[in-house]
């Protein structure tokens, strides 16, 4: 795969450093307004990040943008894309004008095709609150330019691993990849009102999650969803744990993740952040 150039985020002359691969749990989109440890832990992350080395781009896989085969953002320009309803005026006046990262998001396209994954022609689409509402956390300068690839839930786990896997090379050309979703995703059973109690089935599937994440054991997660315990309770449809796969995917080969963050909110919604060398 050839190299690509970048726009803002790094002097020219600065050296090309690998960056590593993050699963982010996002939650609600309130997460950009309330305190929260999540909230905290974002906001801590950008700046240990930054602190290494800044990326020189930003690729950005979402639970939020589903299309029948892999694509990317072309936009120059992303807008910020408020996908949700019923929440404070605030956050629908949040804006995050980072520059977009055609270049990136042409090359990610490129190493899909190149390993045989069938892909769709780009879109100049904006970033949606899966990508937008982590970064305005982790960078909120907006100054690092940021592409956004699409998932396909009705491929499974395995597809999303090898699509990781394609896109493990950008990382040594400065590219940091962000898989955003959620550890557990169950709306309908989070509690509202508020609660410090986590529930049991919530709290077993985190564990479960974190032993084969841990321990790199790519044949239980590919299978999750018959050997997890409660698995279709944590996720009734799996687009926002599919985002963990790609992660996994472009971690370099044989290397465990490491979790960085565990917090729970709404007695079930996971907030689990990985790290993946």
């Amino acid at each position: 795969m050839s190299s690509v150039s970048y726009a803002a985020a790094t002097p020219a002359s600065a050296p090309v450093r690998r960056q590593p691969v993050y699963f982010i749990s996002h939650g609600s989109p309130m997460l950009a307004l309330q305190d929260s440890e999540a909230r905290r832990f974002l906001q801590d992350l950008g700046r240990d990040i930054r602190a290494a080395g800044a990326p020189r781009a930003i690729l950005v896989l979402s639970a939020h943008w589903e299309t029948a085969a892999p694509t990317a953002s072309l936009a120059q320009q992303p807008e910020t894309i408020h996908d949700f309803g019923g929440f404070p005026r605030a956050l629908f006046e949040m804006q995050y004008p980072a520059p977009g990262a055609p270049e990136v998001a042409r090359a990610a396209l490129a190493a899909l095709a190149t390993t045989g994954i069938t892909v769709m022609a780009g879109e100049t689409r904006g970033l949606d609150h899966g990508a937008w509402v982590p970064l305005i956390l982790m960078f909120p300068e907006a100054d690092i330019p940021v592409a956004q690839l699409s998932i396909q839930p009705h491929l499974g786990p395995a597809h999303h691993r090898r699509l990781g896997e394609a896109l493990r090379p950008l990382r040594d050309q400065g590219v940091l990849i962000m898989a955003s979703g959620s550890l557990t995703h169950n709306l309908r059973n989070l509690v509202w009102e508020g609660t410090d109690e986590v529930a049991p089935w919530a709290a077993a599937f985190q564990s479960w999650i974190h032993d084969k994440v841990s321990g790199a054991d790519i044949a239980a997660l590919d299978d999750y969803r018959a050997r997890a315990p409660f698995a279709r309770q944590n996720h009734p449809r799996d687009e926002h744990l599919l985002p963990l796969f790609a992660a996994v995917g472009a971690a370099t080969p044989g290397q465990p993740g490491r979790r960085l963050h565990d917090s729970v909110q709404l007695g079930a919604l996971a907030m689990d952040a990985y790290r993946f060398d």
